[in-house]
């Protein structure tokens, strides 16, 4: 269940158009940037102001002071983006989403709902509907040994062709605090983290990851 339409409801993101393209999520990666700068050129300027090159945020998202937002970029209406947040762009963010302070994004899709509320990383990465991320959890987007990340799931290795590659969360997932989500993870809907957590490879949906070998389907619990 790692495939983009197993992991997403696409009727949650305006980024519909590319991911409908792409067989696996990590395949739309390498053209979120452009996406973004061909979207925004299409916003209403009644719904979106244009305070940058490259920027777009809806007129009804809250961004509060001291934080940095570079484009490509696209905000969402209902948006929260609070202090110390830092969007490094390509970043195109959903409609009532929360950026935290002191959250990092970069080459990122946020679907709508989604909270990285407080100290978290997120790049080269694409989270689903109302997924959320605790306090100082991250996406490592890159091998200790920079080779080409692969997908690890079960006995099978899905290769990426890129050294960039995060965290694929499917609708509804919870991260829990202090969690590390290693170079291609993929965690399916409705799957729960445990904080303190090191995750690699795939999370199947509907599950509770405790622990790298002890992973159990929310039925059993």
């Amino acid at each position: 269940m790692i495939k983009t339409a197993e992991l997403f409801d696409l009727t949650h993101t305006a980024a519909r158009p590319l991911l409908e393209k792409a067989e696996y999520p990590w395949q739309a990666l390498a053209d979120i940037g452009g996406f973004i700068l061909a979207l925004g050129k299409t916003l209403s300027p009644e719904e979106y102001d244009h305070p940058a090159e490259d920027v777009w945020i809806a007129r009804s998202a809250k961004i509060y002071p001291n934080n940095y937002i570079a484009g490509p970029c696209i905000i969402g209406p209902g948006t929260e983006v609070r202090p110390g947040a830092f969007i490094r762009g390509s970043a195109l963010v959903g409609e009532q989403c929360v950026v935290g302070n002191s959250t990092e994004l970069k080459n990122v899709i946020l679907f709508d709902g989604v909270q990285v509320p407080h100290y978290n990383y997120v790049g080269d990465s694409i989270l689903g509907w109302k997924a959320h991320m605790g306090a100082g959890s991250i996406t490592s987007n890159v091998r200790s040994d920079k080779a080409l990340v692969v997908i690890h799931n079960g006995r099978e290795d899905i290769p990426t062709g890129r050294k960039k590659v995060g965290a694929m969360l499917g609708d509804r997932v919870e991260v829990g605090c202090n969690s590390v989500l290693n170079p291609g993870t993929v965690i399916g809907r409705d799957s729960s983290v445990y904080p303190l957590s090191s995750v690699r490879g795939v999370v199947p949906e509907n599950s509770i990851f405790k622990a790298q070998n002890n992973i159990v389907p929310r039925s059993l619990v």
